[in-house]
């Protein structure tokens, strides 16, 4: 009788190295790694079509990959319940193997449902941790140390796997075979182990030693930015991985700026994980503001199609709009502006910005995404207010306004002194380039009022408490609870690793 298989459910772990459930099950008997392409979950309000073309890029490699340990890759489109149980009935199964994910509200209730499944079948299912985040952690006292030391760990080796014979791998489907729409991003990072390793070891031997001092603009930062978020995002990379190539680059004691940009990235990495560690331990961040206060807010404003094609009449936060939706990144500075742009001035809230960001970010992760818009949007309570001026960001970011003529080339005509606020130009009418949507400065003001008023309010308080002692880093406490003070402009303190 054929032994039973076991099934490598592959996710967000898109590689065979420092792939843990991999290695283990293939010491437990024969393997069938399995990936399957859910069109429920594709289906979101935050997927599309450039998510999953850097995801079919990294299974082509991931699929030659496991073949030359010696089965290719399995692929499914359906849900994955009823994969494995297909599984089950045509060679018997004897057991689930997969990393622990912390994803959106949908693959958690997903995850339900196939631990509900595995236990009525009486299949095993082994989930291992692939990054910082701890799974019912209870207290985060503790959580940096217990980071490092998980990160310290070794790595595991790819196994030698045995062959399947009776098992189709099945076609890599396109876009619309999961109902994605046509999603033109002509500046989108390859997918894919080999371009990952690429983007780690050309940051840490030259790209990065500007990073500190560059991440903030958005020209420089393309290039010294380590751009690895989209392949943490899908796991060509480990973070685990990233952590040991940099302490291996740190322990080679490198002079000029490299100090102060390896410094800056381990900070990142650690904050990755513990923005991640948000939304494992409260799901419906995704959905629900963090404070109370905020859940009966409604976004009353209007210009949403606007800022999302980039056509707001602020010019620079327009060129960080479309540059994204052009390249599928933006440098993190930016990104929050979009969001302090959307949630403030316009007054449009945080959830549906915040989808359409996710659209059109390729490394959109949601235990970052989301914990991050909040928090731009000033709805967490526990963190610094912040409304970023759109004008003078660009001003200071792209002071020569290159960033600006290269996706607005409409503003051609208009002289460089006036580039950042061009209403202010004669010609103005004459341009192809709508006039400012709304007054910033004044509608700054109007929004900063109305959070502190919130947050003076009686009751504010002690949820935020509650929040600080839950999800807060242990190195601070609550910042600037009642009292108000003016943060410098644009001030970051918890960047995302870009």
């Amino acid at each position: 009788m054929p032994e039973r298989l076991h099934i490598v459910w592959f996710k967000r772990d898109l590689r065979v190295e420092d792939h843990r459930p991999l290695a283990a099950a293939a010491e437990a008997g024969p393997v069938l790694p399995l990936l399957v392409a859910e069109p429920g979950w594709w289906g979101q309000e935050t997927m599309a079509g450039r998510h999953w073309d850097f995801v079919a890029e990294c299974l082509a490699e991931l699929r030659a990959a496991l073949a030359a340990l010696g089965q290719p890759l399995v692929i499914r489109v359906g849900e994955p319940e009823a994969v494995f149980e297909a599984v089950r009935r045509a060679h018997g199964l004897a057991g689930l193997w997969s990393h622990e994910e912390t994803g959106d509200l949908h693959s958690f209730a997903r995850d339900r449902r196939v631990a509900a499944w595995a236990r009525a079948r009486g299949v095993p299912w082994r989930e291992f941790r692939q990054s910082g985040v701890i799974r019912r952690i209870g207290s985060r006292d503790g959580w940096a140390r217990r980071w490092d030391a998980f990160m310290a760990e070794p790595a595991a080796k790819p196994p030698a796997l045995a062959p399947l014979a009776g098992v189709e791998p099945g076609p890599i489907p396109n876009a619309a075979a999961l109902g994605l729409a046509p999603d033109l991003c002509p500046g989108r990072q390859a997918g894919g182990r080999a371009a990952a390793l690429e983007r780690l070891a050309s940051f840490l031997a030259k790209r990065g030693e500007t990073y500190r001092r560059a991440m903030s603009a958005p020209v420089p930062a393309a290039e010294a930015c380590s751009r690895l978020s989209p392949h943490l995002a899908w796991g060509t990379l480990s973070m685990r991985e990233a952590a040991q190539a940099l302490a291996a680059r740190r322990a080679e004691r490198p002079g000029g700026h490299w100090p102060g940009a390896l410094a800056s990235f381990s900070g990142r990495l650690h904050w990755r994980d513990h923005f991640m560690q948000k939304l494992e331990d409260e799901p419906e961040i995704e959905r629900r503001a963090l404070h109370p206060a905020y859940r009966a807010d409604e976004a009353a404003g209007e210009g949403f199609e606007a800022w999302a094609k980039g056509e707001t009449g602020l010019p620079f936060a327009d060129a960080c709009m479309r540059s994204l939706r052009e390249t599928g990144w933006l440098n993190f500075r930016m990104r929050a502006m979009l969001v302090s742009l959307a949630a403030h001035h316009l007054g449009l809230g945080w959830r549906r910005p915040g989808a359409h960001l996710a659209r059109l970010f390729t490394d959109y992760e949601p235990g970052i995404h989301w914990p991050q818009v909040q928090m731009q949007a000033g709805v967490t309570g526990v963190n610094t207010i912040r409304i970023y001026n759109p004008v003078k960001q660009g001003k200071d970011q792209d002071a020569a306004g290159a960033f600006i003529r290269r996706w607005l080339p409409e503003l051609g005509p208009v002289p460089g002194p006036l580039l950042h606020e061009p209403w202010l130009w004669d010609g103005a009418r004459a341009l192809a380039y709508p006039p400012p949507l709304i007054d910033h400065e004044a509608a700054a003001r109007r929004a900063r009022e109305a959070l502190w008023r919130r947050r003076e309010a009686g009751g504010f308080g002690a949820p935020a408490g509650a929040i600080q002692a839950k999800h807060g880093s242990r190195r601070a406490g609550i910042p600037h609870r009642g009292g108000r003070r003016k943060p410098a402009e644009g001030q970051l303190s918890l960047p995302l690793p870009e």
